[in-house]
């Protein structure tokens, strides 16, 4: 079957046919195209998704990719972003295989197309021209026929006739003869031409024709397999990534598989655990006798076995309530936990008989001072814990992590350890480098100057000396931390095992309560500062803070001994300024010579409020 010989008569047809099937492989380059646009722009849209969800470096979300199903979700997005490649090779594949090779066999093959359908317009032009030869040929041949007879015919007529002279006669016969020449002219002359013309209409049809359309059929064949071949390589395409992207979900299915609840449930413990003990049980306390209440080491204040304390900031150890909302144990620390005693009897020996007496002190049941500690309004006084406290609000974090509870600590400054030692290394290995660059260039000057290192190996070295002082002063911390925490086998045991030795100090001390008026925990230093009334740091730390304003004046009616925390020792006569009055507890609180203040029972004291208030008033 051949074009050449089935379709010698269809030139325009298969012009219209080849125009097609060039049109028909534009579109599949397109439809290529824009399926290599779809793959970029859904790869695009993975590696977005997949960012989106990455955890943002140095951030919250960074640590929480601790746990197994945050690792497995990471996974996930990492191999969701290896899928996303995955289509981005089969975009880059498809437009190099397959689009560019197209377009440029399109150009290729309009080419072609153009060049055999110009052969063929140029081989039926000169058919074309020859059979209008013939035609001009035939027509001039029939035309001197005619001529030839119609002379032929007046020749007869003028020798027929008597009346015409003989020269006319032999004019007419001359005149017939040449016409009679021409027509034989005519006749060789279209007889040449027509054998030419039929030579070369036999040529046209079955060599010319045949060989242009069997060049154009060639061409819409190879148009065919080029196109079914483009196919397949979409396909192979595809297939050649398969295995990659059925690595990556086996990634996924991995990582789903690897997430381990136990371990999670430990990561949690790990994260949170405050390592402190729970409180023990609460004393119970008995105010019918007529004796100072105390309260065990366990409760929310102890005594201070005539230990003399330190007044605001006093440092000691005890436990801590971590089920107590901040407002409220703050408020509990405000003021001396105990009812203020009843005044004597007899104030002194110098003292009036028919003196004041104290109205009788209801006997509080311990429900009423949880109530009231539930209630109360927070009265600080310690102000270590409040600029701790503020700190945290400003979002500023203590350098020594004091604010955490001590297994969070612990971690925090091992962490911190942790990348001093590697800035240490990475200085160091540094330095190293200069140190042996400069070697160099003392063995060979060409290459630079030594001297130029100089500056370079001094700051590096100086660097290095100031991490060290950093590392040494966090290890410091860490392993006072280290000293204080359980053993890590032993930790179901008590907290009051495990601080022997420091049962007599009170959690109503704000410095040892390890909460800040935030709620957050803060981690006192050792026990050599419990005896140094004010240390440089105390004092840095009060540069800033305001006294309260006196409001009045009070004069002392009886002798107080101040030994609880927040109370102040008073003797009988003595005038001290009043700073905040009588809440409904029984305690007022005083200044003596702007230094030293706290709390004595009201009953104690003659409060007189400034004239601003509404005249004198006397607690009595």
């Amino acid at each position: 079957m051949s074009w050449g010989t089935e379709l010698w008569d269809q030139f325009d047809n298969l012009e219209k046919h080849t125009q097609w099937g060039i049109d028909i492989l534009e579109k599949y380059i397109k439809f290529v195209k824009e399926r290599t646009e779809i793959e970029l722009s859904y790869a695009k849209q993975l590696r977005n998704l997949s960012k989106k969800y990455q955890p943002k470096k140095n951030s919250k979300e960074e640590e929480e990719y601790k746990y197994t199903a945050c690792k497995a979700f990471l996974s996930t997005l990492n191999e969701m972003n290896d899928y996303a490649g995955q289509h981005e090779v089969i975009s880059e594949n498809m437009t190099s295989q397959i689009t560019v090779d197209l377009t440029r066999y399109v150009q290729e093959l309009k080419q072609e197309r153009k060049s055999n359908f110009h052969d063929g317009r140029k081989a039926q032009q000169h058919i074309e021209t020859c059979w209008k030869q013939l035609e001009s040929s035939k027509r001039r041949f029939e035309r001197d026929c005619k001529e030839a007879d119609r002379a032929q015919q007046y020749f007869e007529k003028m020798d027929a006739d008597i009346n015409v002279t003989k020269a006319d006669v032999e004019k007419a016969r001359q005149q017939a003869q040449i016409r009679q020449q021409m027509a034989e002219d005519s006749k060789a002359d279209y007889s040449l031409i027509l054998q030419r013309f039929n030579q070369e209409q036999w040529e046209y049809y079955h060599t010319h024709i045949p060989n242009i359309f069997q060049k154009i059929q060639e061409m819409e064949e190879r148009r065919i397999v080029r196109i079914g071949e483009s196919m397949k390589t979409y396909a192979e395409v595809d297939r050649q990534v398969i295995p990659i992207i059925g690595k990556c979900l086996d990634g996924i299915v991995k990582a789903a598989e690897s997430i381990d609840q136990k371990n999670d449930s430990q990561l949690v413990v790990e994260a949170y655990k405050s390592g402190f003990e729970p409180p023990g049980d609460i004393e119970f306390e008995d105010y019918t006798q007529p004796m100072k209440r105390t309260v065990s080491d366990n409760s929310l204040s102890s005594s201070k076995e005539g230990k003399p304390e330190l007044r605001f900031g006093g440092k000691s150890k005890g436990k801590l309530w971590p089920f107590i909302k901040k407002n409220k144990l703050m408020s509990l620390l405000t003021s001396p936990h105990q009812p203020p005693p009843p005044p004597p009897a007899s104030a002194s020996p110098s003292a009036v008989p028919n003196g004041p007496q104290s109205p009788k002190q209801p006997k509080e049941p311990l429900s009423h001072r949880f109530n009231e500690f539930m209630t109360s309004k927070p009265k600080i006084h310690c102000f270590r814990s409040l600029k701790r406290g503020l700190s945290l609000k400003l979002g500023v974090t203590p350098e020594d992590f004091s604010n955490f509870p001590p297994e969070q600590r612990r971690k925090k400054l091992q962490q911190k350890v942790d990348d001093l030692n590697r800035e240490i290394q990475k200085e160091t290995d540094q330095r190293d480098a200069i140190t042996k660059m400069k070697d160099v260039y003392l063995k060979n000057p060409q290459m630079g100057d030594p001297a130029s290192l100089d500056q370079k190996l001094t700051e590096v070295t100086q660097n290095i000396e100031k991490l060290r002082l950093e590392a040494q002063k966090f290890e410091a911390w860490l392993a006072e931390v280290e000293g204080r925490l359980p053993a890590r086998s032993e930790q179901a045991r008590r907290q009051s095992g495990l601080y022997d030795g420091q049962t007599h100090q009170t959690v109503t001390n704000c410095a040892q309560d390890r909460e800040s008026p935030d709620g957050s925990y803060t981690e006192e230093q050792s026990q050599e500062s419990e005896h140094k009334a004010l240390a440089p740091d105390f004092d840095d730390e009060f540069d800033d803070e305001e006294p309260l304003p006196a409001i009045g004046t009070c004069k002392a009616l009886y002798t107080f001994e101040g030994q609880n925390e927040g109370t102040i020792s008073v003797v009988e006569g003595e005038t001290l300024s009043v700073i905040e009055e009588d809440k409904g507890d029984g305690w007022t609180r005083i200044r003596r010579n702007e230094d030293e203040e706290g709390y004595v029972p009201t009953s104690y004291v003659e409060v007189y409020l400034d004239k601003n208030a509404k005249g004198a008033k006397t607690y009595i």
